[in-house]
């Protein structure tokens, strides 16, 4: 059994835990599931099939050739030349086409065919996200994510009036009456990014803070969607990302009474 509260945080009911509660936490299946639904948003790259040979080069292979490079070493003697200058009847300059030269092609580009997708077995990936949905009520692994849950007992099932919610202030009034005042505080704080992120619109890294889990958005989405962190997911959307972000088990989620009902009523990822 565990405690249903309402939006000032006091018990109202007590609901017994469908079983995708009680799955075996297997962090291997779980980072598999993770990296599956990750693997299927990444988009195929490659390069121009023409790149490094738009130019117009010298090359002739044998020593004695009529405007060759007799008398250099090997591979600087074999390497085309991009026609640049001219000495007498000898024609050079800098190198070009050839993989090791300057200026060159690539040996070997990345392909845009190749498949970046990971698959996995269907009852596989449910079974991560039952075993993802078991971690959460997990106070050590919740507490290894970062996550400050204070004296707060997991799981944390509210009742199903918050789905209503269409204020911002409200639903963070929520989270503060269930105890979460410091995982607010902890998911504020943004950190720089180093390297090139920085000049390619992700200057910041967000942590991932509270999960909402709803069995109907009638507006709590958008009330929640400006505070940092915070994300709410329909009960039949949900997947082992979410759950556990960076393929790391134990996300503080919050449920609603009605998505916790639709999981034993419908029986979803069994």
């Amino acid at each position: 059994m565990v405690k249903v509260r309402d939006a000032d945080g006091k018990k109202t009911d007590e609901l017994d835990l469908p079983l995708q509660f009680r799955e075996r936490v297997r962090p291997d299946i779980i980072k598999k599931a993770v990296l599956s639904a990750q693997s299927k948003r990444r988009q195929r790259y490659g390069a121009d099939e023409e790149s490094g040979l738009k130019h117009v080069t010298h090359w002739k292979k044998r020593s004695r050739a009529y405007r060759g490079i007799r008398g250099r070493s090997y591979p600087s003697s074999r390497t085309p030349r991009k026609i640049t200058f001219r000495r007498g009847m000898q024609m050079s300059g800098p190198g070009g086409e050839a993989p090791q030269a300057v200026g060159g092609r690539k040996a070997h580009p990345p392909k845009s065919e190749k498949d970046f997708e990971k698959d996995i077995n269907d009852k596989e990936r449910r079974k991560g996200i039952r075993s993802a949905v078991a971690a959460t009520m997990d106070e050590e692994l919740v507490q290894e994510r970062g996550h400050v849950i204070g004296d707060t007992e997991l799981p944390l099932v509210v009742d199903s009036s918050v789905e209503e919610l269409e204020s911002t202030s409200d639903v963070v009034d929520l989270l503060e009456e269930l105890g979460l005042e410091g995982e607010l505080d902890r998911v504020r704080d943004k950190q720089s990014r180093a390297g090139k992120g920085a000049n390619r619109g992700r200057p910041t890294r967000e942590k991932a803070g509270p999960l909402l889990v709803v069995g109907e958005d009638q507006g709590i989405s958008k009330a929640a969607r400006n505070i940092p962190g915070v994300e709410v997911r329909e009960v039949e959307h949900m997947d082992a990302e979410v759950l556990a972000p960076g393929t790391e088990p134990g996300r503080l989620v919050v449920w609603s009474e009605n998505a916790v009902e639709k999981l034993e009523e419908e029986e979803l990822f069994r």
